[in-house]
């Protein structure tokens, strides 16, 4: 029987990748939804290419338009409407792949619709663990973390009770690893846009050349892993060969790696307990013997500095940190700001006085958190110049 498939995000790069793998394997795999935004163009696509049965395009002007077409498949301008004629576990296997805060609504919802859930939006997990938990619980769905650095943990993991001593999570260090000008006119944003290992989206390039990814990876692993932010820390890892490291209280320590490509998490999550197969290079020795692993330089990346200041249970603390750095990144990105106007402002944004009643708030529903970050958003340019 057909495995039965749901992909929302499936235009973004790692809905691309899924989506190429399941044409190739149409026998294995029943795609029964795609999601996506606005690009109608790529997810028509992509729905005739994979046979789909449904299809959510959020854009409203988008969906107007397309629903007075004969299109072969139903179509619905969201998970509410598709939800209203779909009930139950209609689905095996579900990739949440929509981006931002935008995917954590989507992400919750069809979580009482798959037997496997599949998460790669940071920000449901950053923001939202609690409530997705609970959710995960309620309706005996599985959750697989689809980040390399997370799902290689969590795969080594997965079925050992032995006790945790410390995890690591690898990073490349991004463009900028090696700069050691302090002019800021080395800190260009083409220059920040140039990930010597991943092709991404550019909000998650920029996030990486500041290290802003990975303090959301730590508070990401914090919750999936239900552990401490004093036992998780950060390597830099120019090679991105290595993705974590955990270590053992009894001595012992796992070193996971794969090839440097979303391929190996994202088939990995499609087919867990599966026997099958993925076209990959042999092992790279040359890589092996010169890993190049060092603990990460606060001075160089100022906001890893942030994680000694997060609250120790998960907060709307953390909606607020999505939310600045979102606003920082995409100023950048329009190059109103400079790469160090970025980093400072959002040290300096996150730590006002009138925020630090948010680490003691945990969010109770989905709305309290998308609220913050709508009141973020209207109000980011008096937030800019606040003094204290």
């Amino acid at each position: 029987m057909k495995k039965k498939i749901a992909l929302l995000g499936s235009t973004g790069s790692l809905g691309k990748i899924l989506c190429n793998y399941i044409f190739k394997n149409l026998n294995k795999y029943d795609v029964k939804l795609l999601m996506a935004n606005k690009n109608s163009s790529q997810l028509l696509i992509q729905a005739k290419k994979l046979k789909a049965k449904n299809v959510i395009i959020h854009n409203k002007a988008i969906f107007k338009k397309l629903s007075n077409q004969k299109l072969g498949f139903n179509i619905f301008n969201s998970i509410d409407d598709f939800q209203k004629k779909n009930y139950g576990k209609i689905f095996d296997y579900s990739l949440a792949a929509i981006s931002g805060l935008n995917g954590l609504e989507p992400t919750f919802k069809i979580i009482k619709n798959t037997k496997v859930i599949a998460i790669a939006n940071k920000e449901s997990i950053i923001c939202a663990w609690n409530l997705i938990y609970n959710e995960l619980k309620k309706f005996n769905t599985q959750f697989i973390p689809v980040d390399s650095e997370h799902f290689s943990a969590w795969f080594s993991l997965r079925n050992n009770n032995t006790k945790i001593k410390k995890i690591y999570l690898t990073a490349s260090g991004g463009p900028f690893l090696n700069n050691k000008s302090k002019n800021n006119n080395n800190f260009t944003l083409s220059k920040a846009l140039k990930h010597p290992n991943w092709k991404m989206g550019n909000k998650i390039t920029i996030d990486s050349a500041t290290m802003m990814n990975k303090v959301f990876e730590i508070i990401e692993a914090k919750n999936i892993f239900n552990i401490s932010y004093k036992d998780l820390s950060i390597m830099t890892h120019p090679k991105s060969y290595i993705h974590s490291i955990i270590c053992y209280q009894n001595g012992l320590f796992d070193i996971i790696g794969h090839e440097t490509s979303m391929k190996i998490p994202l088939i990995n999550s499609l087919n867990f307990n599966e026997n099958f197969k993925i076209n990959t290079t042999s092992l790279n020795l040359k890589k092996l013997n010169n890993l190049d692993l060092n603990l990460v330089n606060k001075k160089k990346f100022p906001t890893v500095k942030i994680i000694n200041n997060l609250p120790n249970n998960l907060s709307l603390f953390e909606t607020l940190l999505v939310a600045v750095n979102d606003k920082l990144v995409d100023l950048f990105l329009k190059k109103e700001i400079t790469y160090n106007d970025l980093c400072n402002k959002l040290l300096k944004i996150i730590n006002l006085k009138k925020f630090r009643r948010f680490k003691k708030i945990q969010p109770k529903k989905i709305d309290e958190i998308i609220n913050l970050s709508t009141y973020i958003n209207i109000n980011f340019k008096n937030l800019m110049y606040k003094k204290s």
